[in-house]
C-alpha cells in the first residue's frame, strides 16, 4: 500500500477509525510511517501523538485497544480508513466515540421508522393513527395483519407486476416492525440472531 506521508510536509496522514461491525466512526487520529508500520505489525491501532510527540497505541493505558480488521487508503493516498473491533469505549472521556455517541448499529431509514412506530404507539390516539389503532386492537390483530401481508407478497411474487410486489413487500416489512415492537423486540434483536447463525 502506497501512502503519501509527505503531502502535508509533516509526515502525517489522518486515520479515520471505523467500527467494522456498526460502521460508526469512532475517532480520528494521525499516523506517520512508523505508527502505520507498528499498527500492521501488532494489529492494534497506533498513532503519532502530536501533543506527546511520540507513538502511542490506543489503549496502552486504558486497555481499550482498537483491534484492526482492515486498512484502506483513499484515492489520493493521503487518508486512511481503518476498520476495527474496539475493546471498550474509544474516547479518553469514556464514551463510545469521540463525538459522545453510542456505538450502536443502526439500519438507516428502518431505524427511523421504528422510532416513528414507537412514538405513535406511546402517543395512542387510535382515531388519528393507524399504528396506534393496531396496537389498541392487540397482538392477535397485529399478527393477523402480518399474515395477510405475507400472503399478498407470495401472490404478487408469482405475478409479473413488480410494482405491486415491491409495495406489498413494503407493507409486510412495515407490519412486521409493528409486530416486533408488540412483542418487545426491535430489528437489533433479529440481527443478533442472524449474526449468531452466520
Amino acid at each position: 500500500m502506497k501512502i503519501n506521508f509527505n503531502k502535508n510536509n509533516d509526515g502525517l496522514v489522518p486515520a479515520i477509525i471505523q467500527d467494522a461491525t456498526t460502521k460508526n466512526i469512532l475517532m480520528l487520529g494521525y499516523m506517520n510511517q512508523e505508527a502505520f508500520d507498528k499498527t500492521l505489525e501488532t494489529n492494534q491501532v497506533t498513532f503519532f501523538s502530536r501533543t506527546k510527540n511520540r507513538l502511542w497505541t490506543k489503549g496502552e493505558e486504558s486497555g481499550n485497544f482498537l483491534n484492526v480488521v482492515s486498512v484502506q487508503n483513499d484515492c489520493d493516498q493521503d487518508t486512511l480508513l481503518i476498520q476495527v473491533n474496539p475493546v471498550g469505549p474509544t474516547c479518553h472521556k469514556g464514551t463510545d466515540t469521540c463525538w459522545g455517541e453510542k456505538n450502536e448499529a443502526t439500519f438507516g431509514f428502518l431505524s427511523e421508522l421504528e422510532k416513528v412506530i414507537k412514538s405513535r404507539r406511546e402517543a395512542g390516539n387510535s382515531e388519528k393513527s393507524y399504528v396506534a389503532s393496531l396496537f389498541e386492537k392487540g397482538i392477535n390483530k397485529i399478527a393477523q395483519k402480518v399474515g395477510e401481508e405475507a400472503v399478498e407478497v407470495v401472490i404478487e411474487a408469482k405475478d409479473d407486476n413488480d410494482d405491486l410486489f415491491v409495495n406489498e413487500s413494503a407493507d409486510l416489512l412495515f407490519h412486521y416492525l409493528i409486530l416486533l415492537q408488540a412483542k418487545g423486540f426491535t430489528l437489533k434483536d433479529i440481527v443478533k440472531v442472524l449474526e449468531k447463525r452466520h
